[in-house]
């Protein structure tokens, strides 16, 4: 796999997250511990696209 394609994939699951993010966010049945922990695997996903874009 190629950084390219990696960064690709990378940056079409932060988009997926984000997406669900505001999704759980507007159902108030959802659990808050479920948003905080999406919300940091897209900022783990943000932290790994910005290294590699770096490199």
């Amino acid at each position: 796999m190629t950084v390219a394609s990696h960064l690709q994939e990378l940056r079409r699951k932060h988009e997926w997250l984000s997406e669900n993010v505001e999704k759980a966010q507007r159902n108030p049945a959802t659990d808050p511990l479920k948003i905080s922990e999406m919300k940091k695997q897209k900022l783990k996903l943000k932290e790994e696209i910005a290294r590699l874009s770096d490199a």
